[in-house]
């Protein structure tokens, strides 16, 4: 078996991630609220459709249906102690240049990470994994490609 390697600082945790520890007490704030901060900063992204593969927006589609949404679908975090590498699967809008739209998500995350939840972004992983042809699908966008 190969041997992994972690992509942050110390030993990366399962559920939370302590962020600071004072004498008043501790903040620990759980990865799935790392993982909706980098969802949202990315969904902000012109050019960025969706995110999470198929079976993910799916299910997300149920869920927004009935009331619910998730705002961390296509996102995994792999949280360190002070660090923070994010995996992203995402839909470009067409014709949207792809490298654009992965280097603006990138930059977003990045800074959203940062400033909201003090943890360095040692890297963010961008897969896009489709393309929306809003002219194929129906869907009306305005002038930036946001879904209307």
């Amino acid at each position: 078996m190969a041997a992994t390697t972690n992509r942050v600082d110390g030993t990366a945790t399962t559920g939370t991630v302590t962020t600071q520890v004072t004498t008043n007490g501790r903040t620990i704030i759980d990865d799935t609220v790392v993982a909706k901060v980098a969802g949202i900063a990315a969904r902000d992204v012109p050019g960025v459709f969706a995110l999470g593969g198929n079976a993910a927006r799916a299910f997300g589609a149920i869920r927004d249906a009935i009331g619910s949404s998730a705002l961390g679908q296509g996102v995994r975090v792999e949280v360190g102690e002070t660090q923070v590498a994010v995996d992203l699967t995402i839909v470009v809008d067409y014709p949207i240049p792809m490298m654009d739209v992965a280097s603006a998500v990138r930059a977003a995350v990045t800074k959203a990470v940062t400033e909201l939840v003090g943890l360095e972004v040692t890297e963010v992983n961008i897969a896009i994994n489709d393309v929306n042809i809003p002219a194929l699908n129906g869907v009306e966008t305005d002038a930036e490609g946001r879904v209307r």
